[in-house]
C-alpha cells in the first residue's frame, strides 16, 4: 500500500521549522533553503507544501493564532470570573517556553507585515480578534455585577489590549528582569483594580 502523507502535519512540521530558524537566526536568515534544511527536506519537497516564502510566512503567522485560540477553546474555565479572566489572558502572554516561542515569531513578523499586505492584512485581524476578546472579558465583568460602576468598557478594553501587548514585548526582550510570575501579578493587579473593594 502506498504511504499515506497528512499535509497539514507536513505543513505545520515546515512552520515549526521556520518558527525555530526565527529564534535562532532572525527572520533575515529564514530562507526556503535554509527552513528545508531544519526540517530535514529537500527544496523540492518544500515546494511541494509552500509554493513561496510569502506563503510559508503567512502560515508561520496564522499558527501563531491557531495555537492561541486552541488554547483558550480548550480551557476548562474556574467558575469564579475573576479568575476565568485571568486565565484567559494568561493564553497570549509568553509565560512558558511554547508561548515565548509565539511571541518571538509574532514580533519577528510584525515588521515584515508592514511590507506584506498578507501579513499586514492577517496581523489586522489578529488585532481585531484580541481586542474583541478583551472586550468580551471586561462586559463579563460589568455584566456580572463584578466591576466598578463607573468602569469604561472601551477605555478599560483599550487599556487591557495595551497591557498585554506591552507584555509580550517585555516576556521576550527583559525575561530574565520580567519573569513570568511578575507579569501574572500584574496582570492579576489590574483585573482587582477593575472591581470594588469588599466592604467600601
Amino acid at each position: 500500500m502506498p504511504k499515506i502523507v497528512n499535509h497539514e502535519l507536513r505543513r505545520k512540521k515546515v512552520a515549526e521549522a521556520a518558527w525555530r530558524v526565527i529564534q535562532k537566526d532572525g527572520l533575515e536568515k529564514a530562507s526556503v533553503r535554509n527552513i528545508a534544511q531544519e526540517a530535514s527536506m529537500s527544496l523540492g519537497a518544500m515546494r511541494h507544501y509552500f509554493k513561496t516564502q510569502s506563503e510559508l510566512f503567512l502560515f508561520c503567522m496564522q499558527m501563531v493564532i491557531d495555537r492561541a485560540s486552541s488554547r483558550i477553546q480548550s480551557l476548562t474555565l474556574p467558575d469564579d470570573t475573576e479568575e476565568a479572566v485571568q486565565l484567559i489572558i494568561e493564553q497570549v502572554l509568553p509565560l512558558d517556553d511554547d508561548r515565548r516561542a509565539e511571541s518571538e515569531v509574532w514580533l519577528a513578523f510584525i515588521s515584515k507585515s508592514f511590507v506584506d499586505p498578507d501579513l499586514h492584512r492577517l496581523r489586522q485581524e489578529s488585532h481585531e480578534l484580541l481586542h474583541q476578546m478583551f472586550r468580551n472579558l471586561i462586559d463579563a465583568l460589568v455584566k456580572q455585577g463584578i466591576a466598578c460602576p463607573d468602569v469604561d468598557p472601551e477605555l478599560e478594553t483599550l487599556h487591557l489590549h495595551a497591557l498585554v501587548d506591552g507584555f509580550a514585548v517585555h516576556g521576550v526582550t527583559q525575561q530574565k528582569k520580567i519573569p513570568a510570575k511578575d507579569i501574572k501579578k500584574v496582570i492579576q493587579h489590574h483585573i482587582k483594580s477593575l472591581i470594588p473593594i469588599k466592604g467600601s
